[in-house]
């Protein structure tokens, strides 16, 4: 009888020393891109406007200002492209460091870019071109972070949720970096004061380097290797044969990456211009729930291996459709105390989707197509959900003057969730090292 607790050469219970290694590297890989990418968001919504693009009204100007920030979103399927094509194909580890090298020069360009006054338009255009930059980064760094993870545990079963669930973690410790290092860091100097966090940057991306410089290769890649399984184009292969799953990530996204960007980028600026709080106190609630939420983030994640993928992720997708009036209306009260529990109780309600969702999503796609049909249908949501979410939010409240009809949009969003997530297949204890597609190809009966 054949030995079951290898496939492919790789063994079931995997060595736990690299894959710790992995998992922190992909922890603190994240942290860091995802400090980069946080830091232009709460810039362009708090100090852009005046900086680069004056002279307009301050609607015009915010949404001039979250124009450039969309762009980053925009950008983010090119390098799911990019990049999962070369993770496909020469590795996670490699593909890695080049997105964290892109990400901290972007970043710390940012903080060298002259203002409207000194170049006039030029200064927004530079910002476009490098928010971009951040874009293609971010795109191909999460994939490869979450198979980094998740690609060391366990072929069957285990705490695959729970692994791919440290990735995710990188988003609340990045923007309570971000977040911290604006707020100390703007009242230093009205000229430099605000480029300080850009340009330490290049400091984090150094540590993040030692760290990546230091992992392996994950077990399913080096086994796609050495059987001689590397995909010519993988990107247009799993295209091919995988659409359905890269439209349904996609979707599956929806109510969760939209309310996101909201709970985090929007309200600074409904907090402070319509509700006429202090931009530091709205700073502090958001912290507070990014705190919260390295905790709720491996928490979901861990519950998913306990009841499946797909409970969690349309339960955490029901809890947003009912949050999104009482979440309206607590800030709407005005009050301190009601804002701050919106605020920092909107962070455990969105985990309940984020937990999960990185290995929902990695689990849809055979290990030698993965990198590139994971990053894909993650990342297209940035163009649907994510990038579009706070320019539609600003323009509801412009328009209808009321913030009843951004809580209408965060409901639609999480019913697309609802419906993707029921219709994405659960792949929680199939063989993660196995390639998909050749199972699931019907046997042929023999002749008689």
């Amino acid at each position: 009888m054949a030995d079951t607790s290898r496939v492919s050469g790789s063994p079931t219970t995997p060595d736990k020393r690299p894959m710790v290694r992995a998992v922190v590297a992909s922890a603190v890989g994240t942290s860091i891109e995802w400090y980069d990418f946080f830091l232009y968001g709460f810039a362009a919504t708090t100090i852009f406007a005046d900086l680069y693009f004056p002279g307009n009204d301050p609607s015009t100007g915010l949404l001039l200002s979250l124009g450039t920030y969309f762009g980053g979103f925009a950008a983010r399927p090119i390098g799911a492209a990019i990049f999962g094509h070369y993770g496909d194909r020469i590795g996670r580890k490699a593909t890695l460091i080049i997105t964290l090298l892109c990400m901290g020069v972007a970043t710390t360009a940012v903080g060298l870019v002259p203002t409207y006054d000194q170049i006039g338009i030029w200064g927004g255009i530079i910002l476009t071109v490098l928010r971009l930059m951040q874009g293609i980064a971010v795109g191909g760094e999460w994939g490869g972070s979450v198979l980094l993870s998740t690609e060391w545990g366990k072929r069957v079963g285990g705490y695959r949720g729970l692994l791919g669930s440290w990735p995710q973690f990188g988003v609340p410790v990045g923007l309570v970096l971000g977040y911290t290092a604006l707020k100390v860091c703007q009242p230093i100097d009205p000229y430099w004061g605000w480029r300080i966090p850009f340009l330490l940057s290049i400091v984090l991306v150094g540590v993040g380097l030692y760290i990546r410089l230091g992992i392996l290769e994950t077990p399913v890649f080096s086994a796609v290797l050495r059987d001689n399984r590397v995909e010519r184009i993988p990107v247009l292969e799993v295209i091919t044969r995988n659409w359905r799953e890269i439209i349904l990530s996609a979707l599956l996204r929806t109510g969760q990456q939209a309310p996101f960007y909201i709970f985090t980028v929007f309200v600074l600026s409904y907090a402070t211009d319509t509700l006429g709080f202090e931009s530091d106190q709205v700073y502090t609630f958001v912290i507070i729930g990014a705190l919260v939420s390295m905790v709720t983030v491996p928490f979901w994640g861990y519950m998913s291996d306990r009841v499946g993928r797909k409970r969690i992720y349309v339960a955490g997708a029901v809890a947003m459709l009912l949050w999104s009036y009482p979440y309206f209306a607590l800030l709407d009260t005005r009050s301190t105390g009601l804002v701050m529990l919106a605020i920092v109780l909107a962070w455990p309600i969105h985990d309940m989707q984020y937990g999960p969702q990185a290995t929902f999503i990695a689990e849809s796609f055979t290990g030698r197509l993965r990198y590139s049909g994971a990053s894909l249908g993650y990342q297209l949501a940035s163009l649907t959900a994510g990038g579009p979410a706070p320019l539609i939010a600003v323009w509801l409240l412009d328009t209808y003057e009321s913030s009843a009809m951004i809580a209408a949009y965060m409901a639609l969003c999480a019913l697309v969730s609802i419906v993707a997530a029921l219709l994405l297949k659960e792949r929680s204890h199939q063989d993660y090292g196995s390639e998909y597609d050749e199972q699931e190809v019907p046997a042929q009966k023999a002749p008689a």
